[in-house]
């Protein structure tokens, strides 16, 4: 699975390229540290990412989760990471959205694209009706993303989520395909 921006090579990585996550999550630790779980030391091992990846391809195979990994177009370094998950099909055609971009690259519209790229992929390709995504009310950089992109604000969850150690409230957010009925 490929996908490409103007900047970008987005793919669904296979577990030879996990060193690839390996390093964007080594390098960008304190980085991602206020926006997500706390992470036990695995976390950044060959080990755990070589076996993620695998699971993330299985999901992919199945349609029930999609972990795009945003590249450089030397495919020499990771960008950012979008994952389409939990992935109701039947009457529901949903899935949550999640994302992190590498610091270097912050700011400079990358998460943008990648995700108009990713999101068209789910509304087109998978058919998906309503793509879910949540935020920390303090987190300015991620409601100018999703607010561009289109989401719309559904509602506020107190103590939605445990990040860096604290349960966090966040504000709710989706976005629904115009092309599905």
């Amino acid at each position: 699975m490929l996908l490409t921006t103007q900047r970008t090579r987005i793919e669904i990585l296979k577990p030879e390229d996990s060193h690839l996550l390996v390093s964007f999550y080594q390098q960008n630790r304190e980085y991602l540290a206020p926006w997500e779980p706390i992470r036990a030391t695995e976390y950044y091992t060959e080990e755990y990412w070589r076996s993620a990846v695998d699971t993330h391809q299985q999901h992919f195979a199945q349609g029930s989760g999609f972990h795009f990994v945003a590249l450089t177009p030397e495919r020499d370094q990771v960008i950012g990471v979008v994952n389409f998950t939990n992935v109701v099909r039947g009457v529901f055609q949903a899935c949550f959205l999640g994302y992190c971009i590498s610091k270097p690259f912050e700011g400079q519209g990358y998460m943008t694209e990648i995700l108009e790229a990713t999101i068209d992929y789910l509304f087109t390709e998978q058919k998906l009706h309503r793509i879910m995504a949540n935020y920390i009310p303090d987190n300015k950089g991620s409601e100018r993303v999703l607010e561009k992109l289109g989401f719309e604000r559904e509602g506020y969850a107190k103590r939605y989520l445990k990040i860096a150690g604290q349960w966090q409230d966040h504000i709710l957010m989706s976005k629904i395909n115009p092309l599905v009925e």
